[in-house]
């Protein structure tokens, strides 16, 4: 008996067509997907918030920086700024004021590499406020931040003492025009 290689015994056993898959050539027929199309004027199916709103417009990109969380509303009144100070205590967050003078937003300026930007680390404005248990005390640091630098912008930011971290950040006040 003559000796037989094992890709020649391997091709004898299964059939060569019989393991071969078909190209996909050209496009499939949609006919074999189903149809969903639906009216122009069919406003059933639009996104909603769970409200009675049912679109929404988005921030416009143009004119209008995003400074910090909470950038895309309105200036916040005291009153506001007063509830966002109270859920930073309520979570046992140490009060701080930042200020900026000149960009009040991250840029390039001075390096190029990938992760790097000026303007992330703003002037603190006096020390961490440890201890502070009311609003009050962090508005009235704010209004003095805003009386030296009245052409500033002005964060609040709160520390998580035990994780060393930064847990919230937003932007109380703006330069006039921005």
């Amino acid at each position: 008996m003559a000796s037989l290689s094992s890709s020649t015994m391997a091709t004898a056993a299964v059939p060569t067509q019989a393991t071969m898959v078909a190209p996909i050539t050209g496009l499939r027929s949609t006919a074999a997907f189903p149809g969903t199309k639906k009216a122009e004027n069919d406003f059933s199916s639009l996104p909603s918030n769970g409200g009675r709103v049912q679109c929404m417009k988005v921030w416009p990109p143009l004119g209008l920086k995003k400074y910090e969380t909470l950038s895309y509303l309105p200036t916040l009144t005291e009153a506001q700024l007063a509830k966002e100070v109270d859920y930073l205590l309520r979570n046992k967050w140490v009060p701080c004021l930042e200020f900026e003078l000149e960009h009040g937003f991250v840029y390039r300026e001075n390096h190029r590499s990938p992760g790097y930007y000026d303007g992330r680390y703003w002037t603190m404005w006096k020390l961490p406020m440890f201890g502070c248990t009311d609003s009050a005390q962090v508005l009235k640091e704010l209004n003095e931040c805003k009386k030296e630098y009245p052409n500033a912008w002005v964060r609040i930011i709160g520390f998580d003492n035990v994780r060393q971290v930064q847990c919230i950040s937003f932007i109380a006040s703006k330069p006039a025009g921005f």
